[in-house]
């Protein structure tokens, strides 16, 4: 019976679905796969094919070193073990065709499908849990937005999202209460979005003439000073911090708040 070692300096993933896709084709054979990841150093290679020696076995490999690839051919011709490179020959014409050499760095790919996972997940959080909805999952939030309507609380939370944060957003209305899974979350986390009274009312008048209803008492410069005022008291009473979106862009609000973030460096912005 066979045996295919599937070898790689990071998950061995990459290799291990190739060969099952190729083993498909062979219905009737008895294989058995065994991936070795993480081998990283020329001992752990040597030890990996005098493994594979001991029986009839081939190595499929995807080192992204190069010094590694020339260890696993050095050692493989010098135990008889046939070994495929499924990385070395992409790599080489690549590097010739792109004319600059490769980092070398192993688990690149698995990284950048784990950050792809992370942003999927956090669109799917933050239209889930936009203008208040399901308050229950604010408990898995790492920021919240909170304020009057037209703030720019959900284009904010979708700004972040899509840059792999957790964001909800939770409106302050005027005589409704503020959910109590809301205020259990730490200061630092929740941000209350406001901007000028004038401001608000240009935003809210043209909302309402948009969507045909009443200005009053909607987009009512009394109204919107009132509900300013209302979310100003909120704020101090729970202690969140405030971040003024007049004028601002989506993209300076979201680094404002970024800024603020506990321990957030400019790793974690990314292009916000």
């Amino acid at each position: 019976m066979l045996t295919i070692f599937v070898v790689s300096d990071a998950t061995g993933e990459t290799a291990d679905r190739v060969a099952r896709a190729a083993l498909v084709q062979f219905p009737q054979a008895e294989v058995t796969i065994i991936r070795r990841g993480q081998v990283r150093t020329g001992a752990h290679l040597r030890a990996v094919v005098d493994e594979a020696a001991a029986g009839e076995s081939l190595i499929i490999h995807t080192l992204v070193s190069d010094e590694l690839r020339g260890t696993m051919l050095a050692e493989a011709r010098r135990h008889g073990v046939d070994a495929l490179d499924l990385m070395g020959p992409l790599l080489d014409r690549l590097t010739y065709h792109l004319q600059t050499s490769p980092q070398e760095k192993p688990g690149l790919y698995e990284q950048l499908a784990e950050v792809r996972s992370r942003e999927i997940e956090a669109v799917e959080f933050a239209f889930r849990h936009d203008d208040g909805q399901h308050p229950e999952g604010l408990a898995r939030a790492e920021v919240v937005l909170v304020g009057p309507s037209r703030t720019m609380k959900t284009p904010t939370t979708l700004f972040l999202a899509y840059r792999g944060w957790f964001v909800a957003n939770v409106p302050l209305v005027p005589g409704t209460l503020v959910p109590p899974a809301l205020t259990r979350l730490p200061a630092s986390l929740v941000f209350c979005l406001t901007m000028s009274a004038s401001r608000l009312v240009e935003l809210r008048r043209a909302r309402a003439t948009y969507l045909g209803i009443p200005n009053e008492p909607y987009a009512s410069l009394s109204s919107v000073r009132e509900e300013l005022r209302l979310c100003q008291a909120v704020r101090s009473q729970h202690g969140w911090r405030g971040v003024d979106v007049t004028g601002k862009s989506v993209e300076e609000v979201a680094r404002e708040i970024m800024l603020l973030m506990p321990g957030a460096g400019p790793s974690q912005m990314g292009e916000a």
